[in-house]
């Protein structure tokens, strides 16, 4: 997570023991978690997971079977003016009049709000200053979905929900819409992301979700989820011909294994033992090709956690994550 956004202590969104079923269907199975103020969380989830359940209920939308939410204090459920002027929603697919300009709708959009952000700030903000005065269906996609967090944003509110905000994006797009979110964490806003993208994830948020079959399976910061900072590195290289495994200096690894001339060593000490064998090749003058040092991705993390439906059916009915 690269953006500057300050946290503080108090708490933008509660949820306790969460519930939600359908007939004899229970998409959202007990679920406890805090969204403190100024911070990005996301949640991520395969399809079905109970995701869309959960943020519909936050934003008042849906009610829920059991439990008790809390959005900037307040109930959702209660579709309180107060908290629909202080909350930003972004859909996957929002329609607009295609017949204004962008100009013409902001100004529109912000009349339904008490308190509002001027248009010259939001077009700043979203990066759409060249196309204030182009009509709705004159603007690719990527610059509609802009103008959508444009409109959440209009009422100047404290806390925003993103709904794949990215999804059909070109990777140079979804990077300037990274840039965006970011810019509202500068604002001191709170950000409730849902996300497929593992790198979006990684890099956006502060802390991460992730769902399964109606439950909190694991939370945490996406550098630590599921112990991912203890899980052993990867250290990769090609030797020359001339060289053999037995020829490289003693590492501490779990693991090494030679395929060809490719390298593998599994270390929990990534640094020192890439340390002590670039030292040695360098001391021998021998040619490592391609070395590289990784750790587990979030996205093997988050594949390795969805991907045990034995494990997840067992877990507790209600589970209260911090």
């Amino acid at each position: 997570m690269t953006t500057t956004q300050t946290q503080t202590n108090e708490l933008a969104i509660e949820v306790r023991a969460l519930r939600r079923s359908y007939g004899d269907v229970e998409a959202v199975r007990g679920v406890s978690f805090e969204v403190a103020r100024g911070e990005v969380f996301c949640l991520l989830g395969p399809n079905g997971a109970g995701k869309t359940t959960i943020v519909e209920i936050l934003e008042g939308y849906r009610t829920r079977s059991g439990g008790e939410t809390r959005v900037l204090g307040m109930d959702p459920a209660r579709g309180q003016r107060e908290l629909r002027e202080r909350v930003g929603i972004v859909l996957q697919q929002c329609g607009v009049q295609s017949d204004l300009t962008v100009t013409e709708l902001l100004e529109m959009y912000g009349r339904y709000h008490a308190r509002r952000r001027s248009v010259d700030e939001l077009l700043e903000l979203v990066e759409l200053r060249e196309k204030r005065d182009v009509r709705a269906r004159n603007l690719s996609g990527g610059q509609l979905r802009r103008l959508d967090l444009a409109l959440a944003l209009v009422g100047d509110p404290d806390l925003v929900f993103l709904d794949e905000p990215t999804t059909g994006f070109d990777p140079g797009a979804r990077r300037q819409a990274w840039s965006t979110i970011r810019s509202l964490c500068d604002l001191g806003k709170t950000v409730f992301l849902t996300t497929h993208y593992m790198d979006e994830a990684q890099h956006l948020a502060n802390r991460v979700a992730v769902m399964n079959e109606g439950r909190i399976i694991a939370m945490g910061r996406p550098e630590e989820l599921g112990g991912r900072d203890l899980r052993p590195a990867e250290i990769r290289f090609s030797l020359p011909p001339a060289w053999s495994l037995g020829d490289l200096p003693d590492v501490p690894c779990d693991e090494r294994a030679l395929d060809g001339d490719r390298v593998l060593l599994l270390t929990k000490q990534p640094v020192l033992a890439a340390q002590r064998i670039t030292t040695w090749a360098l001391d021998h003058d021998v040619d490592l090709g391609h070395f590289s040092v990784s750790q587990p991705t979030l996205e093997d993390i988050y594949l390795e956690l969805t991907g045990s439906g034995e494990e997840n059916q067992s877990a507790p009915a209600e589970e209260v994550v911090r």
